[in-house]
């Protein structure tokens, strides 16, 4: 099963980066991607820090078991489109 790395952006340049040390297994990288949104509107509901004030400029790098970068999930993603609200009502 591949293994993902959800590191954290939060501003610009290295120091903005948090980076996954662990990582989870995932069936495919959909599944990754469900969990990352599910993990960023945890942090957007539930977390208040004093380094990162608006949660939805971040997103998540996921990099694959060998490293490379295969989708940036931004925190943003969690909000609906309108057109997406139409059709869901």
């Amino acid at each position: 099963m591949p293994h993902y790395f959800f590191n954290l952006r939060h501003r610009q340049g290295p120091a903005g980066l948090e980076v996954d040390l662990e990582g989870e297994e995932f069936h495919d990288l959909n599944a990754a991607r469900e969990r990352a949104l599910d993990t960023a509107r945890d942090h957007i509901a539930r977390t208040r820090t004093d380094v990162i004030r608006d949660w939805f400029v971040c997103s998540f790098e996921i990099q694959d078991e060998n490293g490379n970068s295969v989708l940036t999930v931004p925190f943003s993603a969690v909000v609906p489109e309108e057109d997406d609200e139409e059709q869901a009502g």
